[in-house]
């Protein structure tokens, strides 16, 4: 709307635009430079190409200035006078393989202007999602620096899209231009420019960014990219046809027994306090929280190992003489190294997708006692799970019991590989 209650339109030429869908719009402030504040939209529109292999939709980043009133009453009459648009791609550019259908924008402003970051979710024709994301300064390169779409002429003075604080004083050469030739030639690709950010075969219809400051002063940056969503006091609402279902970002609860388990839990919404694990609470560092376990624990080192809780002291297995066996412990954290401990002896972890073995070839005397899954992660170690192997007496009578045992142990460890496996496969494929 101008300053006279007139509200400002786009300027529809037959041809050029075809049923525009209005995605979404931002205000991008310049502190420093005020009346060059612009407002970039966002928007996807058919393809105006008849050619069967053109996709039926084009996605476009289209900017107007702030203080942009329209133009004269003669000419350009409530139409702006600084509209310029681009096409925004996301894709392949050396095979030419774009996701041409925008379907949601999120904008990560930052007190530089030229820093802020547009996050943008588009579909694709075989069904596909794909997440670019852009930089308002690599945005503005292309409206300040592009030649205009079919026009063939010296670009007038001022340049076409220039913010004017009276933009009806504009001359009528920079305006026609604007009117006529409103698009850019060069195109807007995304920062990563080769591939696309993130891809999925999910269709994903909606995209929400979070950056949080870790306890080091390190952002975090979290996307989402969701069916439908809302969010309301750190929670994602996922709506499906047939029911909703919500997730709590903030779980910090499942990581109060202790700092180091808070700390390395690596969950942006969660930080260390004197209550325990809290939500949006500033945390000392992982080291400050080991030395606040050393003076609460006499003569603790930093690589002594924390045990488990009298509830996890661990599970007896009565194992007889000559038969296999395996021990599983659970993989909480991909950042940590596994081993397994057994008196002296410490064994490598056989990682089988979320699981961490061990395996005994055949039971003999030196493998029964107390065994320990133990991770480690920047000098903090921890039991994860123990077990106590004892062996189980057979009555001469069945022999051949050990035999048959074996079998069945490794046909029940073959299965769970085999089921590790199936479902591997299909996550990869």
């Amino acid at each position: 709307m101008d300053k006279d209650g007139n509200f400002l339109q786009f300027r529809r030429k037959v041809g050029s635009r075809t049923n525009p869908t209005f995605i979404s719009a931002s205000w991008v402030k310049r502190k420093e430079d005020p009346d060059n504040d612009k407002i970039y939209m966002f928007f996807r529109e058919k393809n105006s190409d008849p050619s069967p292999e053109a996709d039926r939709w084009i996605s476009r980043v289209a900017r107007v200035c702030k203080v942009d009133e329209g133009g004269s009453k003669r000419f350009f009459q409530n139409m702006w006078t600084s509209f310029l648009k681009a096409r925004l791609v996301c894709g392949f550019p050396e095979e030419s393989l774009y996701f041409n259908r925008l379907q949601d924008i999120y904008v990560m402003h930052a007190d530089n202007w030229r820093h802020t970051r547009i996050y943008a979710l588009f579909t694709s024709s075989w069904n596909s999602t794909a997440v670019c994301i852009y930089s308002i300064d690599g945005i503005e390169d292309v409206f300040e620096n592009s030649t205009f779409k079919g026009y063939d002429y010296n670009i007038p003075t001022p340049r076409p899209g220039t913010c004017a604080t009276n933009s009806r004083s504009l001359p009528l050469a920079t305006v026609n231009v604007v009117k006529d030739y409103s698009e850019m030639t060069d195109w807007v690709h995304s920062i990563q420019y080769r591939a696309p950010f993130y891809i999925s075969s999910n269709n994903y219809t909606r995209i929400v960014v979070d950056q949080v400051r870790a306890a080091d002063q390190w952002p975090s940056l979290l996307c989402f990219a969701i069916y439908t969503m809302c969010s309301f006091r750190k929670k994602l609402v996922f709506g499906f046809s047939e029911k909703i279902s919500t997730v709590d970002l903030q779980r910090c609860q499942d990581y109060n027994d202790s700092c180091e388990n808070c700390v390395l839990a690596r969950d942006p919404y969660c930080a260390w306090s004197t209550f325990g694990c809290m939500p949006t609470i500033f945390c000392f560092m992982l080291y400050y929280c080991v030395l606040q376990s050393e003076q609460n624990i006499a003569n603790r080192s930093k690589r002594e190992t924390v045990s488990p809780t009298p509830a996890d002291l661990g599970t007896v297995h009565l194992v007889p003489l000559g038969v296999p066996f395996y021990l599983s412990c659970p993989i909480a954290s991909y950042h940590a190294d596994y081993t397994w401990r057994h008196g002296h002896r410490r064994s490598p972890c056989l990682q089988m997708q979320s699981n961490c073995l061990h395996l005994i070839p055949v039971m003999t005397e030196e493998y029964y006692g107390k065994y320990e899954c133990v991770s480690e992660e920047k000098g903090y170690a921890k039991v994860v799970k123990n077990y106590q192997l004892s062996k189980q007496l057979i009555p001469d009578t069945n022999t051949d019991m050990a035999s048959a045992v074996a079998p069945q142990l490794w046909i029940s460890l073959g299965m769970a590989v085999a089921v590790t496996t199936a479902a591997h496969a299909q996550i990869t494929i």
